[in-house]
């Protein structure tokens, strides 16, 4: 009798058991069928009125049918992205605080910073990509007409007879025009001087003021001056082209070997977020991306829309973090 009490009492323990494991198994797939049952916040971790901010803005409006709720905007900058990083970060993991995370703040910032308020690929669950855009090397156009530079080749010519007596303008110590500087004074051989400034803008004055010999800029930031004929552009920094100016050669064209830099942006919720639900955000973002308004927006910033599979975004970063350790380690930027 004992024992037939203690087998039933066992099967007992057994069913309670798998009704347990069927339940935690189904738990996501029923949060994702009624995901979102309320408004999302969307952190943008820089000022308003940015590429990023502007972006997000729109896609917030497009995929707000797809998702039928509100999707809010919120900007939280300060620290390079750190901040609002930090806050998606520390957020439930429940698909409503998501936030626009960018090469900076994903793969860069990382090795910039002793310390962070979160872990690069841990705290954050990659939703998709939403575009990439690349830089671009301008040169002063009195400097280039003054010594015959109408190419990659010879601004690296000039630089080499010239050890030490050229500088690159930047927006500061550790952005990208800085490293893609380094970079080149690497991958070339040559040796020219950053002078770093407080932001892009008056990175900029000072090349068409000549106080600057060349700098790196993102494309849609550069390219009114390019239009207007006011500095000589000369490659563009990714592995491809741009779709915008298909005339100018990349890095690797013009000699520069291993040289793909360029600046992507993308949507991300919080580390630990259910599949199912980064799945349905995936397919929000991914037919807003897909909107022509949008998709219009991103051409004027040198960039086609790049949606892709969570996972696609998430081998992307792990790629980049890697790549932009020996970038900064090359550059001898660090911040804190």
């Amino acid at each position: 009798m004992l024992s037939r009490i203690k087998s039933w009492s066992t099967s007992v323990a057994a069913g309670a058991m798998l009704a347990a494991t069927a339940l935690a198994l189904a738990a996501p797939a029923a949060q994702a069928a009624d995901f979102p049952t309320h408004s999302l916040q969307f952190i943008v971790p820089y000022s308003p009125g940015g590429p990023l901010d502007t972006v997000a803005r729109l896609l917030a409006q497009k995929v707000q049918p797809e998702l039928g709720q509100t999707v809010v905007v919120e900007n939280k900058p300060g620290a390079g992205g750190n901040i609002g990083a930090a806050i998606a970060a520390k957020a439930k993991p429940d698909g409503y605080t998501l936030v626009m995370g960018a090469v900076a703040i994903n793969a860069i910032n990382p090795w910039l910073y002793s310390k962070l308020p979160f872990d690069p690929v841990k705290s954050f669950a990659p939703v998709t990509l939403v575009a990439s855009v690349p830089n671009v090397l301008i040169v002063n156009k009195e400097f280039a007409a003054a010594h015959s530079i109408k190419s990659v080749q010879d601004l690296i010519a000039y630089a080499k007879a010239h050890p030490g007596q050229l500088n690159f303008a930047s927006g500061g110590n550790g952005s990208a025009g800085h490293l893609a500087g380094a970079l080149l004074n690497k991958r070339a051989g040559i040796d020219t001087v950053h002078v770093p400034y407080q932001g892009a803008s008056p990175a900029k004055l000072a090349l068409l003021a000549n106080q600057a010999n060349f700098m790196f800029d993102n494309l849609a930031s550069a390219s009114g001056l390019i239009k207007e004929g006011k500095v000589l552009a000369l490659a563009v920094t990714t592995a491809q082209r741009s779709s915008i100016y298909p005339k100018l050669p990349t890095m690797e064209e013009e000699g520069v070997k291993d040289f793909d830099l360029g600046t992507w942006f993308g949507v991300f919720a919080t580390g630990g977020t259910p599949k199912p639900v980064i799945d349905r955000l995936n397919k929000a973002y991914s037919k807003a991306l897909e909107d022509p308004a949008v998709r219009k927006m991103l051409l004027t910033m040198g960039s086609d829309a790049k949606p892709t599979t969570p996972e696609a975004f998430a081998e992307l970063v792990k790629h980049d973090l890697a790549k932009y350790k020996e970038i900064v380690k090359v550059s001898g930027a660090k911040i804190f």
